[in-house]
């Protein structure tokens, strides 16, 4: 059976927007999510602000749900003292059926994201594979990642975004309209090279 990585999540403080931002949120951020998997049917919103997404690979899916965080984090109408963000859930296992999309599939990988996502409270992020030894190590880096991520600023989502997108430093600056040595420590009061270790130990680790 082979196996994928699953990304359940929605939006965190979408009710404080006023209806129409949301809808037009909604409308770009779907177009967003299906350009991180230009795959047909891999991508998809329902219920209004949740969405599922489905990836190669636990590295892949680490650094989307980082994507899709800071698009929201970074997104135009959140008052600063509750910025947009999503709570994501990735689930890592077999997939037993695919039929048009994502919201007509089955498997481990979706049964593991969507359970997992339905019993987070406070948490943003989480990772669970079948195994439940190695999924008491996974609740501890995320619990770490998270705290870290959920720290960005908006400024700092920004540019961890076009990081993402493989823009340069001068790309980023001139994008930003901020001199290049603004962005170079946006990059780094974010952590990121811890950030981008942690994803690589977490895929090394997850086959």
């Amino acid at each position: 059976m082979e196996r994928k990585a699953v990304i359940t999540g929605d939006i965190v403080n979408f009710t404080s927007l006023k209806p129409e931002r949301r809808e037009a949120l909604v409308k770009d951020s779907k177009e967003m999510l299906h350009s991180l998997s230009p795959e047909q049917g891999h991508a998809a919103f329902f219920r209004g602000d949740s969405f599922q997404l489905l990836t190669a690979d636990i590295g892949e899916a680490l650094l989307k749900s980082i994507i899709i965080r800071c698009w929201f984090k970074k997104a135009e109408g959140a008052k600063q003292r509750s910025l947009l963000d999503a709570k994501v859930a990735i689930g890592f296992g077999g997939i037993s059926y695919f039929g048009d999309s994502v919201l007509d599939a089955d498997g481990e990988a979706f049964h593991l994201s969507g359970r997992t996502f339905d019993k987070m409270e406070d948490a943003r992020l989480r990772i669970v594979v079948p195994d439940e030894g190695v999924n008491r190590q996974l609740t501890v880096i995320a619990d770490l990642m998270d705290v870290i991520i959920s720290g960005w600023t908006k400024s700092q989502a920004e540019v961890i975004y076009l990081l993402l997108e493989n823009k340069t430093q001068q790309q980023m600056a001139a994008e930003l309209g901020i001199a290049q040595s603004a962005v170079n420590n946006r990059i780094k009061l974010s952590n990121w090279k811890e950030i981008e270790r942690t994803v690589n130990y977490i895929s090394s680790i997850i086959k």
